[in-house]
């Protein structure tokens, strides 16, 4: 969704505006095409997703991953001034909070299941 809010606010910018806004070495590899890159350009790739296969550590990621995400939004909205803009950010941002509880509610889950069995010291996605 960020990428198709970029794509928007600079698909009809000229070439001396593509320069001056600083995007000419992202539009020489990409035009104007939505590719996924964190702030500093390094490109989105699968080793971003810390998979264990212990549904304990995954969780725990997962929430990471959700304040990750809203501190992402909070400082969009810092140096946003769009309105438009602002508002879908903000509706992901909500988004990311749901996210945030719903798994912290999962953790709650797994520890009261990992408690009834005891089996903690395994991991339980293996030896259940």
């Amino acid at each position: 969704m960020i990428g198709a809010i970029v794509h928007q606010l600079t698909r009809s910018l000229n070439d001396s505006q593509i320069k001056e806004a600083g995007f000419a070495p992202y539009f020489v590899d990409h035009t104007i095409g939505v590719y996924p890159t964190a702030a500093s350009g390094s490109p989105w790739n699968a080793a971003s997703m810390a998979v264990k296969g212990d549904p304990m550590a995954d969780l725990v990621e997962d929430l990471a991953a959700e304040q990750k995400a809203r501190v992402t939004y909070d400082n969009i909205l810092r140096l946003s001034d769009d309105p438009d803009v602002n508002d879908v950010i903000k509706f992901l941002r909500e988004r990311e909070i749901v996210h945030f509880q719903r798994f912290g509610e999962a953790v709650q889950l797994l520890r009261e299941k990992l408690s009834q069995k005891n089996v903690y010291y395994m991991n339980p996605a293996m030896d259940m």
